[in-house]
């Protein structure tokens, strides 16, 4: 579990992160608009943190702003430590969320299921 302290950074550098990405890529070849900071996991110790990213569009749309992400992330880490002031600038590394995907697809499932109402069970 987590301590109070930690949950609070991962908070701070999800803001921090998105707005960093927003800012410094607005005017690259990928929609900025497309990329959603779902959470970030920080080490105990401050020093690494997985940034979970939501991308829409294509698989290789996808895997395409990962990559991009990933090789522009001192950018984003030297702009965070701008803003951010805690003892250690954590390195940061990009890794795709699916799990908005696997929800949907397990709401899709739900849907096909031939489940009786309620009221209908209790006639009988």
């Amino acid at each position: 579990m987590a301590s109070g302290r930690i949950i609070r950074v991962n908070e701070l550098l999800k803001r921090e992160i998105a707005g960093d990405i927003t800012r410094l890529f607005s005017n690259s070849e990928f929609d900025t608009g497309a990329i959603t900071v779902t959470r970030v996991a920080t080490a105990p110790d401050l020093r690494d943190a997985i940034v979970h990213v939501s991308i829409f569009g294509h698989e290789e749309e996808r895997t395409e702003m990962i990559r991009f992400l990933n090789r522009h992330r001192k950018e984003v880490q030297a702009r965070m430590s701008k803003n951010v002031k805690i003892k250690y600038t954590p390195r940061l590394h990009f890794k795709l969320d699916t799990s908005i995907e696997s929800g949907d697809r397990v709401l899709g499932i739900l849907s096909e299921l031939d489940i009786p109402d309620e009221e209908d069970s209790t006639d009988a």
